[in-house]
């Protein structure tokens, strides 16, 4: 089975942090994915981060059913420093494995501008005509999927409510260039391990820019979709949220990743 290239909103699976504290934190996020209400996966994400770096790293597998169909495994890793309290991520790496072959994506950034980025095996850009082909501009002030979902809040401001939702958020995985914008609706109380407490509950959009293709129903059924929400938590002392929960509708049913655990340590 073919492993296709990383579709944007699977990386709502991507957890990440980033904050202007002196003292280092220490996140571990433990996610469940279902779709239509079926267990197909889970997620283990950790995070390393303090006033000038951070780190994460996050791991997807298939479980249950979806585990006898495909034994697809995905690593990420996100390295960056922290600039007037926001995101630069430096490096940015995937691979993604199944019993028939093992894809790698490794990209290196400054400043919010892609340098290099390396593929295992090549890949090369599509150049029919329902393509919207890449350019040097849509390589740069980026981040990476991982980088994407470190949402930091400004310091004046309540880490819980509109706040919390970023307008505008510019994302480029090696492949397509996209935007991601939230929007405040509501705040909710949620109990589970590691933390009980209030998330903001953010609708999402999705907006094509490059590298896809016009004609492709899946990227215009994403484009169109409405029915996509994220949920976010403030994470220990950093001024800073993160994915609690991600639900999107897709074109075969509903998908949801839910933190099952959710930790914050010094």
């Amino acid at each position: 089975m073919p492993i296709a290239s990383p579709k944007p909103l699977l990386f709502g699976l991507s957890l990440g942090l980033i904050a202007s504290v002196a003292q280092a934190e220490n996140v571990h996020a433990h996610y469940r994915v279902s779709l239509i209400g079926l267990p197909i996966g889970a997620a283990d994400a950790s995070s390393t981060i303090d006033d000038k770096h951070y780190r994460v790293d996050l791991n997807v597998k298939l479980t249950g059913v979806a585990s006898l169909i495909s034994n697809l495994r995905m690593a990420l890793a996100s390295t960056g420093a922290v600039q007037g309290g926001a995101p630069a991520p430096l490096t940015y790496a995937t691979t993604a494995s199944n019993s028939s072959e093992t894809r790698t994506l490794r990209m290196a950034l400054a400043s919010g501008t892609v340098r290099q980025v390396q593929y295992s095996p090549f890949w090369e850009e599509d150049k029919s005509p329902d393509h919207v082909p890449l350019t040097d501009a849509h390589r740069r002030d980026i981040l990476d999927p991982l980088s994407a979902f470190l949402l930091p809040v400004p310091p004046n401001a309540n880490p819980v409510g509109p706040s919390a939702c970023r307008a505008h958020v510019p994302v480029f995985d090696g492949y397509t260039r996209f935007d991601v914008s939230l929007s405040y609706v509501e705040t909710r109380e949620v109990h589970e391990k590691g933390y009980s407490g209030p998330v903001t509950v953010c609708a999402a959009r999705y907006t094509p820019i490059a590298g896809h293709k016009t004609t492709a129903r899946g990227t215009q059924f994403m484009a169109q979709n409405r029915d996509m929400e994220v949920w976010l938590a403030p994470v220990g002392r950093t001024h800073v949220v993160i994915p609690y929960r991600v639900s999107l509708m897709t074109q075969v049913g509903r998908i949801v990743v839910e933190a099952a655990e959710l930790r914050a340590t010094p």
